[in-house]
Order: structure tokens, then sequence, then C-alpha cells
């Protein structure tokens, strides 16, 4: 019962209690909409129709990159050539260094294919070249900056300039062996992995110019001229001029010939390029 000595009733509790009973769940205290609008959507069935053409059409286009990806870029082929381990790269870097202790050049082979760099010293692999492409650059910087003479633009020629000549190699190659009519299976990407080998002998030059100057570097780097020479004649005589024994060609036959001038320009082009690429990084 009301206060009889009140004079006006108070309904400030009634009209709460009617604002809130008004109130939605929504803090603002606007209704809330019974159905949000991207459940609306998901339950319409023409967008469950797109969504699912959308997916389709998504995994079939990664199901088409995936079968035609090794057209552009031999992944497969690369892993092949990435297969390495601690031991082989440590005979391998021995094998570069001293080539003249080494006997047996084949390559193996298991069911006519060769068998992964890890498990034969012979097979050419990426691992070593790209590291030592990478090391070279880091090297040659490190020097540009002992004489003052660093700066991001040069640092760029020089990583530029090797990546030209190589390339240049690559292709003067391919068209020599297409000239000569040699049927080999020296692949691409094998020539790339033996003419990056180069680069291992290019930074021990490099490092020993630092070290002890002009003497230094003309030693280590002589060293290192002639060895990858003996080792790219024992290599890739096996590759270019395995046609010839399969045929039986003549040792003195004029094609056998061509192929073993074709190797022994390819094998004296590496000591030139390392002493070209290298000279101005001594002082």
């Amino acid at each position: 019962m009301a206060d009889p000595h009140q004079l006006f009733d108070d309904t400030s509790s009634a009209q709460s209690q009617g604002y809130g009973a008004q109130r939605g769940p929504s803090s603002l205290g606007y209704p809330a909409a019974s159905t949000s609008p991207q459940a609306a959507f998901l339950d319409d069935p023409v967008s469950n129709m797109a969504m699912a053409y959308g997916s389709s059409l998504a995994a079939q286009g990664k199901e088409l990159v995936d079968k035609n990806i090794d057209r552009f870029i031999p992944i497969t082929k690369l892993k092949y050539y990435f297969a390495v381990d601690t031991l082989y790269v440590g005979k391998k870097l021995g094998l570069l260094f001293f080539p003249y202790l080494h006997q047996d050049w084949e390559v193996q082979y298991q069911q006519d294919t060769p068998v992964a760099p890890r498990f034969d010293v012979n097979a050419p692999d990426l691992y070593i070249p790209a590291m030592a492409f990478i090391t070279y650059v880091l090297v040659a910087g490190l020097a540009l900056g002992t004489q003052d003479r660093f700066s991001p633009d040069l640092l760029g020629l020089q990583a530029s300039s090797a990546l030209a000549w190589l390339t240049l190699e690559v292709l003067a190659i391919l068209l020599s062996l297409y000239l000569v009519t040699v049927n080999t299976d020296l692949t691409t990407i094998d020539l790339v992995a033996f003419l990056g080998y180069k680069y291992v002998g290019m930074i021990g030059g490099v490092l020993m110019g630092l070290l002890f100057g002009k003497t230094g570097y003309y030693l280590v780097l002589g060293w290192c001229c002639v060895s990858i020479f003996v080792f790219m004649i024992r290599s890739l005589r096996l590759k270019i001029l395995a046609e010839a024994a399969a045929e039986g060609v003549p040792v003195r036959g004029a094609r056998n010939q061509l192929r073993m001038y074709l190797t022994m320009a390819v094998a004296a082009a590496q000591p030139l390029l390392m002493y070209w690429l290298t000279f101005h990084l001594v002082r």
C-alpha cells in the first residue's frame, strides 16, 4: 500500500520493469534479429551451390597445376640434385681440391637411373654450387669492404656478372653439343652443376688473398684452377664421349676428335673465368 504522507505515486520501478521487458538481448536496447544475414546466406540453396562450385574449381585448378608444374619447373628432378648429406659434401669438396687421387669416375646407376648424389660422389649436385655461389658473393662483399669499395650496386653487379657468365657458358656448350651432334645424357642441370663447382676454388683464392695478399691468392687459385681442369676433363669425357664408346667409334675419328676438343675447351674455360671473376677483389 502507498504511504499516506506521499503526495505522488512512485512509478519509476514499474517503468523500469516495463522498459526492461521491452529490451531484447542486445545491450543497446534494440530488438535482436532472429537470424543473421550470414546465416541466411548460408541457408540459401543458391549460395550453397555457388560455394560448392567454387570449391570444385579450386580443386581442379590445384590438380592442373600439380600435373603441369614439372613442364616449367622440374621440381622432381631438382630434388634429386639436392639429395645430399654431410658425408657427401665433405667427399665432394675433397674431390674438387684433390681430383688426382680419385680413380673411379663412373656414375653409378640403379635400374637405368643414376643413384642419388649422397650415395655416389661422382654424381653432380646443385647443393654445393648453390651454396658456393652465395658464399662467393658474400666473400666478394667482404673483400670490397676491406678495401673501402663496398656498395650494394657493386655487389649486385658482381653477382649478376657471375650469373651472366654461367648462363653464357651453358648456352655455348648446348650449342656446341648440337653442332657436333652429340647424343648424351648430359642435361642442362648437369651442366649448371659441373660449371658451378668452380665457385669453390674462387672462394678459396679470395680468402687466401685477404689473409696473405697477392701471393696467397695466386698460389691457392692456381692450385684450384689446375684441380678444376682435371676434374672437368675426367667428369665430362665420360658424358660427352659415352656415345662414341658405345658405338665403337675409333678414338682418332673426326667426330670423336671434336668431342674431345669440346671437353678440353669447357675444362680450359673454368680457370680463365675463375681468374676473371676474382682478380679485382684482391689488392
